[in-house]
């Protein structure tokens, strides 16, 4: 099972998660090496992949390495994001496109990439997204964010049909989940609207994703929003 942008973050989370319930995790990341390295180690020795996602080509070539190295994918975590924020009225055509290229991109052709390799090699599967609670309602801050977010959310849908019956494809959509940020005034504005009461823990994306992997594949084209509510306010 290889996981996009696992070096850090909300990545290494969901492949700790998925390591501690015995699944082979391939660990995908781009700059972060010794990151990469901690979260291999963490995960019980996975193997790392490198790649720089902003360029298809590389895209094809990683899934290429996975075929190569490892010989078979069951399954596929497209978590590799970027994140930045500006006012409306400031964002540039490279702000739009540093987003895009990744986010949605990217996402994309990581996705029709794995099922590729995972219907030549496995024959089924299942696909999860990690999309975003921007993706579902609107942060008026990261407007280009929030545009790339709802895209991969109706391209998770699109290919559910497409990839039917014998690969499901589901998203996640975090809320809140702070690595260091809980002061940062937006943040601590956000979560104080949370119904929940508190932020989410990285932990708990692993643990929805790990609920879509040991799903049956009748369900396939579902957003969990695991945001403490905050989506409902």
């Amino acid at each position: 099972m290889l996981v996009t942008g696992a070096a850090k973050r909300v990545g290494r989370a969901i492949a700790k998660s998925l390591a501690a319930a015995d699944y082979q995790v391939l660990i995908h990341y781009n700059g972060s090496r010794l990151e990469a390295e901690k979260t291999a180690e963490e995960c019980g020795g996975a193997e790392l992949f490198q790649a720089d996602l902003g360029s298809v080509d590389a895209i094809r070539g990683l899934f290429q390495e996975v075929r190569e190295r490892v010989g078979r994918l069951d399954a596929f975590v497209a978590n590799a994001a970027r994140f930045t924020k500006f006012n409306v009225l400031d964002i540039t055509e490279q702000d739009w496109d540093f987003i895009h290229d990744v986010n949605l991109k990217a996402t994309f052709f990581c996705c029709q990439q794995a099922a590729k390799l995972i219907l030549d090699t496995a024959g089924k599967g299942r696909i999860v997204t990690i999309s975003s609670g921007g993706g579902i309602r609107p942060w008026p801050e990261h407007v280009h964010y929030c545009a790339a977010k709802a895209g991969v959310i109706h391209m998770t849908r699109a290919m559910a049909v497409a990839l039917a019956p014998q690969i499901s494809v589901n998203s996640v959509a975090p809320g809140v989940i702070p690595f260091g940020e809980e002061n940062d005034p937006p943040v601590a504005a956000l979560i104080a609207r949370t119904p929940a009461g508190r932020a989410g823990l990285g932990s708990e994306i692993g643990e929805a994703v790990l609920s879509f992997l040991q799903a049956s594949r009748f369900t396939t084209g579902q957003v969990l929003s695991v945001d403490g509510g905050l989506a409902l306010r």
